[in-house]
């Protein structure tokens, strides 16, 4: 039988030159999504990824049946309340989307107590996602806002994955369509106090998000209001708005700046406040308490810290210091209630949440950690609509803990146990979770999180599967995955890298992984992948890696840097043609990724050394891991063309034979996230750890 074989892109050879260099781009006329001969390819390297995986089916189709044992389709949120209302939504088996609902504040005020899979008494939906999505590819909702007197529900969805959605709004109780006139906005959606207006966002051309619009209910778009607009092509906008419903929190940042606008939603019309005008390098948040303002602010400790001040005068002199953490302490923000603050931090790699009680107006008292296990865990604020509040919604989770919820009560430091994420079938008792510490080759000690069977040990047999990603401050925190049972069930040693350029380790890490310390990232990926394998607990033929977007770019880098350590490779939506990207301002996003990367047009610096590890002009001779590449044809973040040109010049330049293809998988109907319905979502992970299992030899359950 004649083996398949892989599609060849014609080589249309396109020149870039800057800073003295030449680089010869054959494949960049893939990046036309519109051109039928693209098209025509993409979907030739689909046909030939599934020729070549054919096999992968049954084991495939395995897991699949895995994360749906491991899941309890039928299932509820904790109810949460707002205003007169209870909020929650539900699943339903067999239904890929969510039914977000509501249910009337009883008189004896106690949180409803509701079955999974029996719709209560007085039910009202506000959005059935397996309805909308009727028609349609692909679905996802990108706002959901409750109009301030609970009648009305604001609605955005984006039907391609492009993230460019539309809005609607509808009447509650009847289901009738009020308005639909706001079309291709960006996120975020807040009411004005009197349920006249939406505020929304634009993007532009390069898929910014620049201006902020007023919508009148019942008026066209093309009567709409701009508010604000952002002209620094380096900031990106949003909107939020307090929890008391009173104001509305306009962002404008980079990833150094930020600025921040206030604006009165009972004066819907009024002008924008600035709250501290824009310096270089400060970056702010703010929450609205009260008549007051909780500021968290790098302005005096690189690892941020906590100020207060007032609504009336709100700017930098102002700030009171309230919180300071300690030594490698990251303040990542902050909620407010009426008695009490809760303070997002970052403590010895890991988040937790410490109680700010207040003790009089406007005083408040020493802060309290709020004490959870296991040692290794996430510890974040859940969902809080409420401002006046004697408890505090978390949620806690680990590496081997599901999703588990409390309320907390600040006085008196009572945790209610609300609902612990249902998983059938999994034994927590049957699996460890430790850290590990890996020293990097300039001496810095990377950590690790390791997850394992308890029969797996260290005896250089066992097959392992290494995760990272490493930009924007963007933390690997612990965290639960029914599907990753699949792998551990299989014997397979799961290990992250917090490697440096993510936010593990506070500000510092990250500087020390971006701009002209980026290699960093890819070298502390390598050491630990060494590492695994020279403490035994990796066997060195049975180590994969797995990275997404840019944990894609690591991914892609790293098989260039250490090609020998990997028996197979998984990167999605990989960012791989980071120099090309790069140098291109009119493409999305471009001019404000350059305070994360540098700017190659301006520097030669920045040029030669992006040059030297983006992963499309670094491809080496040498044989290489099996790849797969998985892509979606509607991502704005990172565009298909990017792994479709890596995986061609991948064909043409390595050394591998048959046993190790290079594979490329693109959605036609997808995002930057991959497939938006959870069955399409688990088909697509159980695919791409089939992949994975196969090459390392671990097909089989333990």
């Amino acid at each position: 039988m004649t083996e398949p074989q892989p599609p060849v892109a014609r080589a249309v050879p396109v020149q870039r030159t800057f800073h003295g260099d030449t680089f010869v781009d054959d494949f960049e006329w893939l990046r036309d999504k519109d051109a039928p001969e693209v098209i025509a390819h993409l979907e030739a390297e689909n046909a030939y990824t599934d020729a070549l995986t054919g096999h992968l089916k049954p084991l495939a189709d395995e897991i699949f049946g895995e994360i749906k044992a491991h899941t309890q389709e039928t299932d509820l949120s904790v109810p949460v309340r707002m205003g007169d209302w209870w909020y929650y939504t539900r699943t339903v088996e067999g239904q890929q989307y969510a039914v977000h609902a509501r249910l009337p504040f009883a008189e004896d005020g106690e949180r409803p107590q509701l079955e999974p899979g029996v719709v209560p008494p007085g039910e009202q939906i506000l959005m059935d996602g397996n309805r909308a999505a009727e028609g349609h590819d692909f679905f996802e909702l990108s706002d959901l806002a409750v109009s301030p007197d609970g009648t009305r529900v604001a609605v955005g969805v984006d039907l391609t994955g492009d993230e460019i959605n539309d809005l609607s709004v509808r009447d509650i109780a009847t289901g009738d369509l009020l308005d639909d006139a706001v079309r291709g906005v960006g996120n975020g959606a807040v009411w004005s106090l009197d349920g006249r207006y939406v505020f929304y966002t634009r993007r532009d051309d390069a898929w910014r998000v620049n201006e902020v619009w007023r919508h009148e209910l019942g008026t066209p778009q093309a009567d709409d209001v701009l508010v604000l607009r952002e002209d620094d092509e380096l900031f990106s906008m949003g909107i939020d708005e307090s929890r008391d419903q009173r104001w509305l929190l306009i962002f404008s940042g980079s990833s150094t700046t930020s600025e921040i606008h206030l604006l009165d939603l009972a004066e819907p019309t009024s002008d924008v406040q600035v709250v501290q005008p824009r310096v270089a390098g400060l970056d702010y948040s703010v929450e609205v308490d009260g008549d007051r303002i909780l500021v968290v602010h790098n302005g005096s400790r690189p690892d941020f810290d906590l100020a207060v001040a007032t609504i009336a005068a709100p700017s930098r002199e102002h700030w009171e210091p309230l919180l300071t953490g300690g030594d490698g302490d990251r303040i990542l923000g902050v909620d407010a209630f009426a008695g009490f603050s809760a303070v997002t931090m970052r403590h010895a790699g890991l988040r937790t949440v410490r109680i700010l009680p207040k003790v009089s107006d406007g005083v408040y008292g020493e802060p309290v950690e709020v004490p959870v296990e296991p040692e290794l865990h996430t510890l974040g604020v859940g969902a809080n609509p409420e401002y006046d509040t004697d408890t505090v919604q978390l949620v806690l989770t680990s590496w081997l803990t599901p999703s588990t919820i409390y309320d907390y009560t600040p006085e008196g430091g009572d945790l209610l146990l609300l609902k612990q994420r249902v998983v059938p079938g999994y034994d927590p008792s049957r699996y460890v979770e430790e850290r590990l510490w890996v020293a990097a080759a300039d001496g810095v000690q990377v950590p690790v999180s390791l997850v394992r069977r308890q029969e797996v040990v260290a005896d250089g047999s066992n097959p392992g599967l290494v995760y990272g990603y490493g930009s924007y401050e963007f933390p690997i925190d612990p965290y639960f995955s029914s599907g990753r049972l699949s792998l551990l069930d299989r014997g397979v040693v799961f290990a992250v890298a917090h490697v440096r350029g993510g936010g593990e380790l506070g500000r510092r890490w990250y500087d020390d992984g971006k701009l002209l310390a980026k290699r960093n990232t890819f070298t502390d990926f390598v050491d630990v992948s060494r590492a695994l394998i020279d403490t035994q607990w990796v066997a060195p033929d049975r180590l994969a890696a797995e990275g997404a977007s840019a944990g894609g770019l690591l991914m892609g880098a790293v098989v260039n840097l250490a090609p020998e350590l990997y028996a197979a490779v998984h990167a999605a939506v990989p960012f791989v043609d980071a120099l090309t990207t790069i140098l291109d301002p009119s493409l999305p996003l471009t001019v404000g990724e350059w305070e994360e990367w540098g700017n190659p047009l301006e520097s030669p610096e920045v040029y030669a050394y992006m040059k030297s590890y983006t992963p499309y002009e670094n491809i080496r001779a040498e044989r290489y891991p099996a790849i797969l590449a998985t892509t979606s044809l509607h991502d704005p973040r990172v565009f298909f063309v990017e792994p479709a040109k890596w995986v061609q010049e991948l064909r043409r330049t390595v050394t591998n034979g048959p046993d190790r293809p290079i594979l490329l998988k693109t959605e036609m109907s997808a995002g930057h996230g991959g497939r938006s319905g959870r069955y399409d979502a688990w088909r697509e992970q159980a695919f791409e750890d089939a992949f994975l299992l196969d090459r390392i030899g671990a097909t089989d359950l333990i």
